[in-house]
């Protein structure tokens, strides 16, 4: 039967105390112990282990290549030993993002990272979806935060307006009415137009403006988002109308914004649970994006 190994926490204490000093009266003051209580313990360690630990050199005791082994093997152990003496960890707080691909992509990944270089102790979750997912997230408390273009009221989910805007003309810059001011709805009739895909309700808003001045536009693609809309006019597909936060935040230096002379106009929100306090990392995150949000000719703050 194999015999069973026990273990001395003052004999490994001596042990390291003594390398780190190098002699035995250094080692029983730093332990606040007597020189032969720590020339004990080693004698114990050596005794069981069966190995010698420390030669004599002059004045001082060398440690043995055996010992210098045994303490790295110690290492965890004190390690262990600091952090359940030590003072407690705070626990890292987390803000769970949601948000639509046209608010995610850049705006918010820019935002995110400066807010994480001046809080290193949070950290974030981003979650890219559908503003409908949105909603559903915030209501199923799978996030904390969310941002959306969509006024989408459900009991169970707050509303806080961030930004209005109104509805713009993007295209290139080589585009004929790149040097307009501003561009009319019957300025589009037969013109090549990007249309967000009718899953948008903002899609049946802008065929109303156009059917009520008689402008017919031809419409050569669909995105699902602002974002790939104004993506495929700045690739000279077209022009296209959209909510041009925040997409102008990224793209005012190689797309044309124009304002489009329409009453079509936008809200962006934050979205949070609304029963209980809103969590305080979502508040910091919040106060964040008003004070860092740059200006722009197209939108302002709500």
């Amino acid at each position: 039967m194999a015999t069973k190994t026990w273990h001395s926490l003052p004999e490994y204490q001596a042990l390291r105390a003594l390398m780190e000093s190098g002699t035995t009266s250094k080692a029983a003051i730093r332990l606040g112990l007597s020189q032969s209580a720590v020339s004990r313990s080693i004698a114990n360690l050596e005794a069981r282990t069966g190995r010698i630990l420390f030669e004599r050199d002059g004045g001082r005791l060398r440690p043995t290549n055996e010992a210098a082994q045994l303490n790295r093997r110690l290492d965890p152990l004190f390690e262990a030993l600091d952090r359940i003496d030590g003072p407690p960890e705070a626990a890292q707080e987390t803000l769970r993002i949601v948000a639509p691909p046209t608010y995610a992509h850049r705006f918010l990944v820019h935002h995110i990272a400066t807010f994480l270089k001046t809080n290193p102790h949070f950290y974030v979750s981003l979650e890219v979806s559908p503003s409908e997912d949105v909603i559903r997230g915030i209501l199923e408390e799978r996030f904390d935060l969310g941002l959306t273009g969509v006024e989408l009221s459900r009991d169970g989910v707050k509303l806080t307006p961030y930004r209005t805007s109104s509805a713009v003309c993007a295209m290139a810059s080589d585009h004929a009415f790149a040097s307009r001011e501003t561009i009319q709805p019957e300025d589009l009739d037969g013109q090549a137009l990007i249309a967000l895909t009718h899953r948008h309700a903002r899609r049946a808003q802008l065929e109303k403006v156009l059917h009520g001045c008689r402008s017919t536009p031809h419409i050569v693609a669909e995105a699902s988002t602002s974002f790939a809309a104004v993506d495929l006019a700045k690739e000279g597909l077209g022009l296209t109308i959209v909510n041009p936060f925040p997409v102008v935040q990224y793209r005012a230096n190689d797309v044309v914004f124009r304002p489009f002379a329409s009453q079509i106009e936008y809200r962006s929100y934050f979205v949070t649970p609304d029963h209980g306090p809103t969590p305080s990392i979502a508040r910091a995150f919040m106060r964040h994006l008003r004070l860092h949000t740059a200006t722009d000719p197209f939108s302002q703050k709500a």
